[in-house]
């Protein structure tokens, strides 16, 4: 763990040397528990830049679909949607003197959950509305995508304690990642960077994080993938 001063100290080095050669939008993705929204933090504190965050506790209707999906999807997802534009919207017409901004989610990756959770003609209106919406949205300069298990998942799902969390259950979370696995799969639209996120803990080990940021700033196009447990061997 580093100190105070060297944390500072690493912030600054960041900020100044290795941020010159980071790509412009990160987008940090991957199934819930993984830690996005842990790594994007750290990246943004890292390269001193602006970080958007998908603010799920904002969302009203997210604990009536964990409760009952059938019921509250749309709702839970049109919201999400909306909520997604309007941050990659207002991002884009901010003033681009900050060379990188970092995020915690994907847009591509809503139409990942709607598919999994709406009904045919839920899905039909779905997709109007996420066209209209997505028209002339920012495209990421990299997406790192964050690989673990189903039972690593329920363990920091669990761990953290969230409310809206706790119906939150095996089946879905194995649908969910197997989506996410052959969403990215196709993925083509940006430079990727899939990494085994099981065992390394980039929120508490300085040198975990800093094997990951290595990586991240060496990413300049195609895709690459990251085993840190090979790494370490």
């Amino acid at each position: 763990m580093s100190s105070q001063p060297e944390q500072q100290l690493e912030q600054q080095n960041l900020s100044s040397g290795a941020r010159s050669g980071a790509p412009g939008f990160i987008v940090i993705e991957g199934p819930i528990g993984v830690g996005k929204t842990t790594l994007a933090n750290r990246l943004a504190t890292s390269f001193g830049s602006d970080l958007l965050l998908e603010g799920a506790t904002e969302n009203p209707f997210l604990e009536k679909f964990y409760e009952n999906p059938n019921a509250a999807a749309l709702p839970t997802q049109l919201f999400f949607l909306l909520q997604r534009t309007r941050q990659l919207k207002a991002m884009k017409q901010e003033d681009m003197f900050n060379p990188v901004r970092v995020a915690d989610f994907l847009i591509e990756k809503d139409r990942l959950f709607a598919e999994l959770t709406l009904d045919n003609d839920e899905l039909d209106l779905y997709e109007q509305v996420y066209s209209s919406l997505t028209i002339d949205i920012p495209r990421p300069d990299l997406v790192v995508y964050l690989q673990a298990p189903v039972e690593v998942l329920l363990e920091r799902i669990h761990k953290r304690g969230l409310k809206h969390e706790r119906f939150i259950e095996a089946a879905y979370l194995q649908r969910l990642c197997d989506s996410y696995i052959q969403f990215f799969y196709q993925y083509d639209n940006a430079p990727l960077l899939i990494v085994n996120a099981a065992d390394i803990d980039f929120a508490n080990n300085d040198d975990d994080y800093q094997l990951l940021h290595q990586q991240i700033i060496e990413v300049q196009s195609g895709r690459h993938y990251f085993n840190p447990t090979q790494v370490a061997l």
